[in-house]
Order: structure tokens, then C-alpha cells, then sequence
């Protein structure tokens, strides 16, 4: 495992409640690594943070992590089907959660709903 996979696990696993959940891929390709988290659905919220900021943040340390490697680390959340937050409002198409984590992005541009860029 990288520094960087390494290092994005350290991190969620101290935020969420159920560590023992957590996963992550790292996928290298000619744009650079993505990381991909994989958390137990009621955990999801405390990864992508209020408005997103959370999320926001680690990919910021993950840009500082990777200019000193000179490559691009992108940071990706994999957001269950079965989310708490999606059941809560009774929004079976994720927009909710979509919204919630993209509103201070520069670039709106999510892969899809169920599975969120940062």
C-alpha cells in the first residue's frame, strides 16, 4: 500500500464510527492516482463533512502530498446505495448527498451520483 492510500485511510478511519469498515483503492492512470474510500453507509456524512468541507480539506492535503511526489492524488468517496442520508429525506437519486458535496467545488463535475469526486 502507498503513502498516500495509506495516509487517506489514516484519516477517514479516525472520523468515522465503524474504522473496521473502511476501505480504499488506488487506481494510477495518465491523469494521475485516485484514491477511492469505501465506508459503511452511515458513515459516508462524516467523510464528505458539512457542505463538503471535510472532503475538501483531505483532497487539499492530498495536493500537498502529491506536488511532493510531482503527481496528481485525487480523492474519491464511494457513497452507498443505502445511505442514511438519502433514506432520511426519501431521495432514491442521491441528489441530495450529490449536493450537499459539491456546493464549494470550483468544478461540478461529478462522475455520478453514487459515487462522488473530489
Amino acid at each position: 500500500m502507498e503513502f498516500d492510500q495509506q495516509f487517506v485511510e489514516f484519516i477517514v478511519k479516525a472520523l468515522v464510527n465503524k474504522p473496521e469498515e473502511v476501505r480504499s483503492d488506488r487506481k494510477v492512470d495518465e491523469q494521475g492516482v485516485l484514491i477511492t474510500v469505501h465506508t459503511s453507509p452511515e458513515d459516508t456524512g462524516y467523510v464528505i463533512g458539512k457542505s463538503g468541507k471535510t472532503a475538501v480539506a483531505i483532497r487539499t492535503l492530498l495536493a500537498t502530498i502529491g506536488a511532493k511526489a510531482n503527481m496528481r492524488v485525487s480523492f474519491r468517496i464511494d457513497a452507498p446505495a443505502s445511505s442514511t442520508r438519502r433514506a432520511a429525506m426519501g431521495d432514491d437519486s442521491g441528489a441530495a448527498v450529490a449536493a450537499l458535496a459539491v456546493d464549494d467545488r470550483k468544478d461540478e463535475d461529478a462522475d455520478s451520483v453514487d459515487s462522488l469526486t473530489f
